[in-house]
């Protein structure tokens, strides 16, 4: 009799039990990610956002990751700062709480939900679509190019619109959806922005980052931007960057304002929610993510020792210590380190002005290093579903290693799944290998 009712209160009890309590004593997580756009068709309807959240749940995911803010600076949440998306590609959604179901379907089944958005772009460049085109062309980057200085909107093979981040009016925008999302979902789980960063190399070099620049080093730049770098066609007929006078100085004052960008950011969703998790998703290929502004790493790292880019300041400016969850994407074809020393291949991910070659650039390698530079922090580690169309088995080594030598999985995205249903076994085989599933 006792032991009976003993099971009724715990019974009782575990019914209460929020999301994050219940998933307290895993040592893993596993994340499934949903676009907004890819996967905006198929999730315009309630049952397939509940069938695919039980079908993630039962294949051992503890996390979905529901894109909230698509490229376009569209939302798909009520929003006083951005319109609704609530078509794409000649697809109309029905009139309903789509966050909403993905929160109260996920916390029935004892999963968490993490809200993504894609925070400094602001238009799509291949539909001409989103905030930058119909609102604000102002706030779209300006890049420097071998041919010269345009807006980005004028790179077609390009399809984020990226904005200047140092653009105050879009830094009062972006913190307004962000309040506007905390306060509509108070049981939101958490929070991962995509794109807080430079959109490349080429960025920014507006007249107004040029003024901001010349206060931080004190001095006017005499030949702007020449003095930051210059292009030059090497033998193979590429562009190649030459570095300037003031090209690392530059380096560390783009990582300087995008940690103090994610330092605001954290600061504004805290105020409203300081139970809700604040996490960031970014590419592990650190070697060469200084391109785009970023030092994802913890501030107790110095890369000045590894790398010719980096000043003794660049250390300053690591933004690891103001995460709750960071994800990274381990996106290569090679698994283990003695994989991609038999293949030796090169790999050029979307931010990288050069093709990148090492151990880094393998699941296992990646792994290793972040463990050093991250300074114990733990990380999920990512991988690209599409890129294993071709060598499916390595769709299940890949999440077996990250799950091995990181803190979690996160595969993104579930489009590439559903549109190649054979992939799920995979996935399960993976899972069950990297001991998510029993």
């Amino acid at each position: 009799m006792k032991s009976r009712l003993l099971l009724f209160f715990l019974i009782v009890i575990s019914a209460f039990l929020s999301p994050v309590s219940l998933f307290a004593q895993n040592k893993k997580s596993a994340l499934m990610w949903f676009d907004g756009e890819a996967n905006f068709a198929r999730f315009s309807h309630p049952d397939s956002i509940d069938y695919y959240l039980k079908k993630c749940h039962d294949l051992g995911f503890t996390d979905v990751v529901v894109d909230v803010r698509p490229i376009t600076g569209e939302v798909f949440f009520k929003s006083s700062h951005a319109p609704m998306m609530k078509d794409w590609k000649g697809v109309a959604r029905p009139d309903f709480d789509y966050l909403g179901r993905f929160i109260q379907t996920a916390h029935q089944l004892g999963m968490r939900v993490q809200a993504s958005l894609n925070c400094f772009v602001a238009g799509h460049n291949y539909f001409n679509r989103g905030l930058i085109y119909s609102h604000h062309p102002e706030w779209a980057t300006i890049v420097y190019t071998p041919q010269g200085l345009k807006s980005i909107t004028e790179q077609k093979e390009k399809y984020s619109a990226m904005v200047d981040p140092m653009n105050e009016a879009f830094r009062k925008h972006i913190i307004g959806v962000l309040q506007d999302l905390v306060s509509e979902y108070p049981h939101l789980d958490g929070i991962i922005l995509d794109r807080v960063r430079y959109d490349g190399i080429e960025a920014d070099f507006s007249n107004h980052s040029r003024k901001l620049f010349e206060k931080y080093v004190g001095q006017q730049v005499k030949h702007f931007p020449e003095d930051i770098f210059t292009w030059k066609k090497g033998n193979d007929g590429k562009y190649h960057v030459s570095q300037g006078h003031w090209f690392k100085q530059w380096i560390t004052w783009r990582a300087q304002n995008i940690h103090d960008a994610m330092v605001e950011l954290r600061k504004s969703v805290k105020a409203l929610n300081p139970h809700i998790s604040f996490g960031t998703y970014t590419g592990a290929w650190y070697p060469s993510y200084y391109e785009v502004g970023v030092n994802f790493a913890s501030n107790t790292y110095d890369p000045s020792v590894d790398y010719d880019w980096a000043t003794k300041q660049y250390k300053k400016t690591g933004y690891m210590e103001c995460l709750d969850l960071y994800t990274t994407g381990n996106y290569y074809t090679d698994i283990t380190i003695d994989d991609y020393q038999h293949n030796k291949h090169s790999v050029w991910n979307e931010t990288d002005s050069e093709a990148q070659t090492g151990s880094w650039y393998c699941v296992e390698g990646s792994c290793k290093k972040l463990r050093g530079i991250l300074g114990g922090h733990p990380f999920i580690g990512g991988l690209l579903v599409d890129q294993l169309y071709k060598e499916p088995q390595k769709l299940s080594q890949s999440i077996e290693m990250n799950l091995k030598e990181s803190d979690g999985v996160m595969l993104f995205d579930i489009v590439h799944l559903i549109n190649r249903p054979e992939l799920w076994k995979e996935v399960e085989i993976g899972m069950k290998k990297g001991g998510m599933i029993p």
